[in-house]
């Protein structure tokens, strides 16, 4: 059995639509109100949107009823899933805690209880049944001021053994008018040893090279090779992995045909650009990692050896992976030893 890495998935958008729906009649009925049956909800929940941040929208559903209390119900079941039907062997998850605090605190109040929420959802990823390796990325929040997101920064610091990056989410579009500040920020986490990742060149109009060389991995990235292939030898150089998550450009409007990504694929592997293949939203996308695999294939944007180097560069860029090889190598070494005692045995 092969066993994957998912290195970029967000909480919010994780939430496969029948999960949702069931919270929701059971606790929050009214949010469904103007849904008839269910079938008209996951129509509405992962249809396509027009833009980015209509679609980013959809992230504030979920995260109003993802709280200290609730979080290890949509944990659990999350879990559960990546376990069984994607066969994660790691997997990384990516959220602003401080959007799961309770909204009528005050600004000091609501940074003093993201800890709470860390630890939350640190004890809730670790499940015996379902043996996945889990850690968090904390997202800082283009809505959110500085102070926030600094904050943010110290608790990935001072919680490294839940925490093992941080990201900035929100919209790549709204970047520019706080370049500086984020900078800054990016900064700041690097002089505490904090792995980074963001969103950047996700869409045309998020393309920051200023931004560049703060990060381990670029989140999407695809508008690099798209647009601005010159960059990918720097990106080589650094050793920098894409988070690439095909779906998503198709449901956010960046694409009209996921067979554009075959350019992207074909100038990053003649760069020798990484990339890890990822799912972003599986919940919002009512998608899973193996089908995004496929959906490559079919469309040969990729073969199979490119799957593989895909597949390997995932657990080699993953920031809490640790071990120095992927599962499939891991489990070839445990096997060895009986193939070679059968194969004795035989003779």
């Amino acid at each position: 059995m092969a066993l994957y890495a998912e290195l970029h998935r967000h909480l919010g958008g994780s939430v496969v639509p029948r999960v949702l729906w069931r919270y929701f009649e059971r606790h929050s009925s009214e949010l469904i109100s103007r849904f008839a049956e269910y079938p008209e909800f996951e129509d509405f929940y992962t249809r396509p949107r027009n833009t980015l941040d209509e679609y980013l929208e959809l992230h504030t559903l979920v995260e109003s009823v993802q709280t200290v209390d609730t979080l290890p119900y949509f944990i659990y079941r999350l879990v559960r899933g990546a376990y069984i039907f994607e066969n994660l062997a790691y997997l990384e998850l990516r959220y602003t805690p401080y959007l799961r605090t309770p909204e009528h605190l005050s600004q000091s109040q609501r940074i003093d209880k993201m800890a709470e929420i860390i630890k939350v959802v640190g004890e809730a990823s670790s499940q015996p049944e379902y043996p996945i390796v889990t850690s968090q990325i904390l997202c800082m929040h283009t809505r959110l001021p500085y102070e926030v997101n600094r904050a943010i920064i110290d608790l990935a610091a001072q919680n490294k053994h839940y925490v093992c990056g941080i990201d900035v989410a929100g919209g790549d579009s709204h970047y520019a008018e706080r370049l500086a500040e984020w900078i800054s920020l990016y900064e700041y986490a690097q002089s505490l040893g904090i792995n980074t990742t963001g969103h950047f060149y996700e869409t045309p109009v998020g393309c920051y090279p200023q931004l560049l060389p703060y990060l381990k991995r670029i989140g999407h990235g695809i508008q690099i090779p798209l647009l601005y292939p010159e960059l990918l030898p720097d990106v080589a150089r650094r050793g920098q992995c894409l988070e690439v998550c095909p779906t998503t450009y198709i449901k956010t409007g960046t694409l009209q045909d996921i067979r554009q990504l075959k350019l992207v694929f074909d100038r990053c592997f003649d760069a020798g650009v990484d990339i890890a293949i990822c799912t972003d939203n599986a919940g919002l996308h009512n998608v899973r990692l193996p089908f995004e695999y496929e959906n490559l294939l079919t469309y040969d944007i990729i073969n199979f050896e490119q799957l593989q180097a895909c597949q390997d560069a995932a657990f080699r860029h993953a920031f809490a992976w640790p071990y120095g090889q992927r599962p499939a190598s891991l489990l070839n070494g445990l096997l060895q030893p009986e193939t070679t005692k059968v194969l004795a045995l035989k003779d």
